[in-house]
């Protein structure tokens, strides 16, 4: 099934159409929070948060069609709450399958460094980088012209590439 007519359906009620939205986007939005979370328990957590968002404002969704950037975009914002509410922002590790054993402090670096970055420039590097959106998708995501996205992101690479290129000899 096509997912505008799953949403269309979930939107009038059909509860067995809100829980197939919700299984085919539950891996994707696991993997965002635990970019954000760090840990199990609270990306599960946020992940129940943001199904309860979705099913509570599916109506407000004027195009089904951009249902997928949509939720991405409530799972983003209750990463941010939570982030906020317990004042961390720390994550332990960058997801493992994103690097080799022998990279292991260049790891290290990168990830501090990430970090560092201003908040948006770090939503764009996970955005493009961990979930291969493409710009346009990380614009409609976080609700801005892709011209931005791509100013943010030139900017995150920058810093990055400046302080990972000399603490990891790249």
């Amino acid at each position: 099934m096509d997912l505008p007519r799953l949403v269309r359906l979930a939107q009038n009620g059909d509860e067995q159409a809100v829980f197939e939205l919700l299984q085919l986007h539950m891996n994707k939005l696991y993997r965002i929070a635990w970019i954000y979370l760090r840990n199990e328990p609270d990306a599960l957590e946020a992940l129940q948060e943001t199904s309860c968002r979705a099913y509570a404002k599916l109506g407000t969704l004027k195009q089904p069609e951009f249902f997928s950037t949509w939720i991405v975009r409530i799972m983003l914002n209750v990463c941010m709450d939570e982030l906020k509410r317990k004042k961390r922002f720390t994550p332990q590790d960058v997801p493992e399958i994103a690097y080799t054993e022998e990279h292991r402090e260049l790891k290290y670096i990168l990830e501090q460094e990430l970090e560092r970055l201003d908040p948006r420039w770090k939503q764009v590097v996970i955005l493009k980088y961990y979930e291969g959106h493409t710009l346009t998708e990380i614009s409609d995501i976080m609700d801005c012209p892709v011209g931005t996205v791509k100013s943010w992101l030139h900017k995150a690479l920058s810093t990055l590439r400046s302080t990972v290129g000399k603490e990891g000899g790249l």
